[in-house]
């Protein structure tokens, strides 16, 4: 089997191969076909040959991830609104359009290369030359609050807040209708889709796939057709707020990937130009993690979303 971190566990289904672990995991079909062919996936211990070999419901099957290809980022000077920085850390208010990491696709231009240009290269290197310094991440186009570790000592310290959900994390959204009740708790497992794997979706809760996903929210203000809400998450995973929001008839407005626009504001979000997801990360809270000392921080709404309150309110 190839190097790297091994997926493993018994699946959920019969049928063929590629499809029963698609199913058992968080990856693509595609991807899937990709590492069988290069020897990553065995079945009862037994290198898998096809993706279409038939396989029975509760086989063990093991899958060995190759580690990501390194990409080094490179210093660019790109403007950062920093909220706070020392030593050992710098919290950004990250704008709506910028990418948090280089990836396929955005090779530069990149948070990351922003932060290395500021920071003269002072990033914790725990995540590699492809992501240095990066604890979490929130959307390309989602704006708001991000933490970034500059030494190893507060990434390790910041990454264990991370794991046992005591950051503070609040969203600001605008979302079509207007929920009820008025607030709440949306408590829904979410892992890949099962009819589109570049999704993710609130899962089956008796299904082992994905991860439990707790939102908590509060709408702050009726709008148009629309509400502003907020929302504090327990955990957080892929899409969080917009798959969750979705999964009760309120998708964001904006959001190309999980909601339509209603029809009474399609006009004049076309009239806006707003075509992202209405979502904005306006609080964040933790530990410093070297000093202790407890750190809380908020970013206004950015004027696209004052804009869009401002038109839809009532």
């Amino acid at each position: 089997m190839a190097d790297g971190e091994i997926i493993t566990g018994t699946l959920a289904s019969g049928g063929r191969l590629d499809k029963a672990l698609a199913e058992a995991t968080d990856l693509s079909r595609e991807r899937i076909k990709g590492l069988i062919v290069g020897g990553a996936v065995e079945i009862a211990g037994v290198p898998a040959k096809s993706g279409s070999a038939k396989v029975d419901r509760g086989t063990p099957f093991a899958i060995a991830l190759p580690p990501p290809e390194p990409l080094a980022a490179i210093p660019q000077d790109i403007p950062l609104d920093i909220v706070f920085e020392d030593k050992h850390l710098i919290v950004v208010n990250k704008p709506a359009g910028m990418v948090v990491h280089p990836a396929a696709g955005n090779p530069d231009g990149t948070l990351v290369n922003a932060l290395l240009f500021h920071c003269q290269g002072r990033l914790s290197g725990i995540n590699g030359i492809a992501r240095p310094g990066i604890v979490h991440r929130i959307d390309k186009d989602t704006s708001g609050l991000l933490v970034v570790a500059k030494s190893d000592a507060a990434h390790e310290g910041l990454a264990r807040q991370f794991a046992d959900h005591s950051i503070t994390r609040r969203y600001l959204a605008v979302c079509a209708g207007h929920p009820n009740p008025s607030s709440g708790t949306i408590s829904a497992r979410i892992g890949r889709s099962d009819r589109d794997r570049k999704k993710m979706a609130v899962l089956p809760a008796e299904t082992t796939r994905g991860k439990h996903a707790v939102t908590h929210y509060e709408t702050l203000r009726r709008l148009d057709h629309a509400s502003l809400i907020e929302c504090r998450l327990e955990t957080g995973r892929t899409h969080q707020v917009r798959v969750h929001c979705a999964s009760i008839g309120h998708a964001l407005l904006g959001d190309p990937v999980y909601g339509r626009s209603p029809k009474a504001l399609k006009a004049l979000l076309d009239e806006l130009g707003f075509s992202r997801q209405a979502l904005h990360a306006a609080r964040l809270g933790f530990r410093h993690p070297i000093s202790a000392e407890t750190l809380d921080f908020c970013a206004e709404l950015p004027s696209d979303m004052r804009e869009l309150i401002d038109q839809t309110a009532r």
